[in-house]
């Protein structure tokens, strides 16, 4: 079970609407603490509805030099691109030209986090208003949205790497 953690206030001005983050990890394994995955996510609330959210997160994704659905971004390698991951205390903290966000995060996802060097990170397009925050999503749930085809080919997809605090 985890649970969403907004990014920002429903904003009834923006047409991006509430955005929120929800953190996840794999399985892990006898050789693996398993992999961290990071989604950012609309509920579908902007002041135009759902479509015009929906355009307005494609063309901040784009702007930022990201496309959706058709290749992995690795920020190690693709220069250029804007966004960066702070995993510290139990906490990440994810900044993009237009979010910021501080969200909890369970002790596996850190430890893989932590181990891996790298966050798997999906911003979609597509809205997804069931998953509230505040409120638990199960795991049959989660893992319905994220694995769906359509809804992954509407994500830009990036590893993000995995900056600590220096002390």
């Amino acid at each position: 079970m985890t649970t969403p953690h907004v990014l920002s206030e429903a904003r009834s001005l923006s047409p991006l609407g509430t955005l929120t983050v929800i953190p996840w990890s794999s399985e892990a394994t006898a050789d693996s603490a398993g992999t961290p995955f990071l989604m950012a996510y609309s509920l579908g609330d902007g002041r135009d509805g759902p479509e015009a959210g929906q355009q307005a997160m494609r063309a901040a994704l784009e702007s930022m030099g990201l496309s959706v659905g058709d290749r992995l971004f690795d920020l190690e390698k693709d220069a250029g691109i804007s966004a960066t991951l702070l995993v510290e205390g139990g906490s990440a903290a994810l900044t993009l030209p237009f979010l910021k966000v501080q969200c909890p995060v369970p002790a596996e996802w850190q430890a893989a986090a932590r181990e891996s060097g790298k966050v798997y990170f999906l911003c979609s397009v597509r809205p997804w208003a069931e998953a509230v925050p505040g409120r638990p999503v199960d795991e049959d749930r989660l893992r319905a949205f994220v694995s769906d085809e359509e809804m992954l080919a509407d994500c830009a997809h990036v590893l993000l790497p995995v900056r600590r605090l220096q002390g």
